[in-house]
């Protein structure tokens, strides 16, 4: 199992909490980079960074939570190396890894009932990269539009 690590902001912040107990419960290795405290002031591109940052540093997965999921989205996807995508559902958090090689989650904080997040967040967890010609070609082709 690889580790995880965490962020969200202020609209994040309590489904970001129920997250760190389900990982924890399933034994999961995870470091929570903020908030460490509920802050209506926050800033959730100050957490996408982080958590992006040491994502590609360490080659290792991690989960954003918002209210929408997007500003993570926008702000994590900015770091080259990382592939982050918001998940609805589970067969788009599946898609996302199995297809994208996503290697951060975005959850909502607003609008995703916390039993929803969680079969979203076990869905994601349990996928891996296909591997197959079509997605590694595509991938790739998005490692290529990076810059530093």
């Amino acid at each position: 199992m690889t580790k995880i690590i965490l962020g969200a902001d202020h609209g994040g912040y309590k489904l970001k909490e129920v997250v760190k107990q389900f990982l924890k419960k399933n034994g999961y290795a995870f470091e929570d980079l903020g908030a460490a405290a509920y802050d209506k002031d926050d800033d959730y591109v100050d957490y996408a960074e982080k958590v992006a940052r040491k994502v590609v540093k360490e080659h290792v997965l991690g989960i954003l939570v918002c209210r929408s999921a997007a500003g993570m989205v926008m702000a994590a996807n900015k770091i080259k190396g990382v592939r982050a995508a918001a998940a609805f559902d589970k067969k788009s958090a599946m898609h996302s890894r199995q297809h994208n090689d996503a290697n951060i989650l975005a959850l909502s904080g607003d609008w995703l009932p916390t039993k929803k997040a969680i079969d979203i967040l076990k869905a994601w967890l349990s996928a891996a990269f296909s591997n197959e010609g079509r997605h590694k070609r595509r991938v790739e082709k998005i490692k290529r539009l990076e810059y530093d």
